[in-house]
């Protein structure tokens, strides 16, 4: 395993392989019981390429939502959504999402759940080489090696602890070399240790795969610890009441003094300073 000490920061990391995303006068709403359900109003924002920001506000907001309409699940009520300058209108490999349940597969080794898109996708191909099959072998054990699941390998989901579980995941979605990483609360479940070693694993990964990455999250000392930038929002319907912007240095210690003012800012922004 990579120590989060020998990672470099993020400025000195080539950026190239990023998505960039550009959300523009969002709004959405959904039916319910015949009368429309405002969860967005009006959200523009962006992610630059190689950039790690967070949507921060309270649960039920309108966040995850937000999620699913980048990621390509759903269309937007209103307004407009791009990743690199071509409209979002369906889900797309590229953009790879990360839920706050890893959903393995129970009866398929961790190798298996890892290898699930590469497979898929040389299984789709009308000409399947045997150097291709190699090539993906290869790709799935260096992503286990990434996330420190070697040892693992072909171990079943129920024996794993829930963060290795959640470090399949997170392989499973890194295997497919995403261009963003989508991540919904990924580590809502785990206990306060475990999910703070997570949060560590997240930085490093992202510093070493060079990908983008949108984090939704309720806890602000998650959005602080890991991003560049931080979009806070409102109750639902969710508008932007904050950009913050966080550039203190990689790897980042938890009683920074620049990362204890920036919470309490963000804590006053969402009416929580008392």
């Amino acid at each position: 395993m990579v120590a989060l000490s020998d990672v470099q920061p993020v400025r000195d990391i080539d950026a190239s392989r990023g998505a960039r995303i550009d959300v523009r006068h969002v709004s959405h709403r959904f039916a319910l019981k015949g009368e429309a359900l405002p969860v967005l109003d009006d959200i523009s924002l962006s992610v630059e390429p190689g950039e790690c920001v967070a949507l921060l506000g309270p649960s039920g907001c309108g966040k995850s939502t937000l999620l699913r309409l980048i990621a390509g699940l759903e269309k937007p009520t209103l307004g407009t959504l791009h990743a690199d300058d071509a409209p979002i209108t369906g889900p797309d490999p590229s953009r790879v999402v990360v839920f706050q349940d890893p959903t393995l597969f129970p009866w398929r080794t961790v190798r298996d759940n890892v290898g699930l898109g590469p497979q898929a996708q040389r299984a789709g191909r009308r000409a399947r080489k045997t150097d291709d099959a190699h090539s993906v072998e290869r790709r799935i054990d260096a992503t286990l090696e990434l996330v420190g699941l070697s040892a693992f390998a072909h171990a079943y989901p129920h024996q794993l602890s829930g963060g290795m579980a959640q470090r399949a995941a997170l392989a499973r979605a890194l295997v497919n070399d995403p261009a963003l990483l989508v991540l919904d609360e990924p580590f809502g479940k785990l206990d306060s240790l475990t999910r703070i070693r997570m949060q560590g694993e997240l930085v490093r990964l992202w510093q070493a795969a060079r990908f983008s990455v949108l984090l939704v999250t309720h806890d602000v000392e998650e959005a602080l610890y890991v991003a560049n930038r931080v979009f806070v929002f409102s109750e639902r319907p969710a508008r932007i009441v904050a950009e913050i912007h966080n550039d203190a240095p990689y790897p980042r210690h938890r009683d920074d003094p620049k990362l204890v003012a920036l919470r309490r800012d963000v804590l006053a922004r969402l009416g929580l300073d008392a």
